[in-house]
């Protein structure tokens, strides 16, 4: 009996084990349409460049889990409940891959969204009536919901990493413009105030456009100047990688694939 007992026990544990080797880590993916475009359909003609990251990681050793999504900004990806999907899966050793600024420069209260955050990473906020919602929304800024997913990441103890936001096709004077004093500058910032590991998308991107010229970058927008087809997002996923690559003490880059 004895015996009998003690081989259960040692099933047991080795089943135990086994499953906790055999979990892979989770690289979740949050943001907006630059991010994942016509629900990751590969067919689309605006591709977001989470859709594409997959490619240059080892699926067989971490899964990707792109939770991005069009038309949202940090404060409505909060406030429609997506972040608490993400936290209600999120374990220790994962990690959570953010970029959001786009949509938060549209306004608080229209009756078209509702979808902006105060300009800032100040401790700002406003109670307003959401039209969508039909009710009093207190709004606070870019930066108060950018360390919220950042802190509650890091709180599971899983692995933030904050991405400026790519760059429109956007040109004056025969020059890209960069958005060096908004949210590319407020992503930076927010990721040095809470410790967050941060990849400045926005200006490597931007110093890829700057050798090419302006009717080869238009190429890569399709339709308006902020969605990218297949290949532009191509060119945006190979600086996210790089970027993940270049985070010294990040062990994400050890499932970047090698190709």
């Amino acid at each position: 009996m004895k015996l009998i007992k003690l081989s259960l026990i040692l099933i047991t544990a080795a089943l135990v084990s086994f499953t906790f080797i055999q979990r892979k880590p989770v690289l979740y993916i949050i943001g907006d349409s630059t991010v994942k475009n016509g629900n990751g359909n590969p067919n689309n003609k605006q591709q977001g460049w989470g859709s594409w990251i997959y490619t240059d990681f080892d699926t067989m050793r971490i899964s990707i889990s792109n939770q991005a999504i069009g038309g949202r900004s940090s404060r409505t990806f909060l406030t429609e409940g997506r972040w608490t999907k993400v936290l209600e899966t999120l374990q220790p050793g994962d990690y959570v891959l953010m970029q959001f600024g786009h949509n938060d420069s549209s306004p608080l209260d229209d009756t078209a969204r509702a979808r902006g955050t105060i300009r800032g990473i100040g401790n700002d906020s406003t109670e307003i009536y959401n039209p969508i919602r039909k009710m009093k929304e207190v709004v606070y800024s870019y930066g108060w919901y950018m360390r919220k997913f950042i802190n509650e990441t890091k709180a599971k103890g899983a692995v933030a990493i904050v991405c400026s936001p790519i760059p429109r096709d956007n040109w004056k004077n025969g020059k890209l413009q960069r958005d060096s004093n908004g949210y590319a500058l407020w992503s930076k910032q927010v990721a040095q105030q809470t410790g967050a590991y941060f990849i400045d998308l926005h200006n490597s991107i931007a110093d890829v456009y700057d050798t090419m010229d302006s009717a080869s970058i238009k190429k890569l927008f399709p339709d308006d100047n902020t969605h990218t087809n297949k290949e532009g997002a191509l060119i945006n996923v190979q600086k996210v990688v790089e970027g993940i690559k270049g985070l010294s003490s990040c062990d994400l880059k050890n499932y970047v694939s090698n190709k």
